[in-house]
């Protein structure tokens, strides 16, 4: 009985949580199919649905170009630092440098300097190279800070596996990168999965490299959603849909890799 009521509120509690949770999403999703007047309305249930908003957002100049650009950078982020992160990461676990203490440490205090504090220094240098305002130098921005959270976060998966995968592998005559590319990368793959996603949810949600780093042509998503708050009111039903449009892709990559998101999380590749 006392583990039925346990359950019980353990399971409300939860469920409580999830609606919190999808709560905001809902409204914004909603929202994107109203008229502006609609959406102060007193009666939220009542109004006549419309796509206005949707129009609005998809003839703008800039909203179209900018969630390709945010496509390409928080691809081409996660992607490279998921695969320069992994080889790091194995390097780290399977290896015992003299300093190897130190630069897991480096890599997770580069990680917690504010971005605000590297943007400046940034623009400076993209500038001097003819990388501002381009898509390649926003991706490497976005690297700077993925590759060391991907680091940290594979450093246990990859400690976990056991030497013996390595040292028959070694009999058999691998060669370390075929080591790594043909055992540990199989081994590690929920892990790996879970890095790309967060690397690609992070890159897709960052804003203050955006904001500084791009002018006209690299600009992404949250940057020209944020124009929608406009100069004298925000235009809500335009928000709401960009909003709604950007929701897309994170449901579409969670989703689709909900499975190995769940196993790589369960096998403890996020310490709290």
């Amino acid at each position: 009985m006392r583990r039925r009521v346990i359950s019980f509120i353990v399971l409300s509690v939860a469920l409580l949580i999830v609606l919190i949770e999808l709560f905001p999403i809902m409204v914004v999703i909603v929202n994107g199919f109203k008229r502006d007047i609609d959406i102060w309305s007193k009666n939220p249930f009542y109004f006549k649905p419309t796509l206005r908003s949707y129009q609005l957002i998809f003839t703008h100049r800039e909203f179209p170009r900018s969630l390709r650009n945010s496509l390409v950078v928080a691809s081409l982020s996660a992607l490279v630092s998921v695969s320069l992160g992994s080889m790091a990461a194995y390097g780290l676990s399977r290896f015992n440098f003299k300093f190897n203490d130190a630069l897991i440490f480096i890599l997770l205090m580069v990680r917690m300097i504010p971005q605000i504090s590297l943007a400046v220094p940034f623009y400076m240098i993209f500038r001097s190279v003819g990388l501002n305002d381009t898509v390649l130098g926003l991706s490497l921005a976005h690297i700077s800070f993925n590759l060391p959270y991907v680091v940290a976060l594979l450093l246990p998966f990859f400690s976990s596996i056991p030497r013996e995968y390595e040292e028959a592998a070694k009999v058999d005559g691998c060669k370390t990168f075929q080591i790594f590319l043909k055992i540990f990368f199989p081994l590690a793959s929920a892990g790996i999965v879970v890095a790309a996603v967060f690397a690609f949810l992070m890159s897709w949600n960052e804003f203050i490299y955006a904001l500084v780093l791009t002018g006209t042509r690299a600009k992404t998503a949250p940057i020209v959603v944020n124009a929608f708050l406009g100069q004298y009111a925000p235009l809500w039903g335009q928000l709401s849909a960009a909003g709604t449009i950007m929701l897309l892709p994170v449901f579409a990559v969670t989703l689709s890799l909900q499975r190995y998101i769940i196993r790589g999380l369960s096998a403890g590749g996020i310490k709290g």
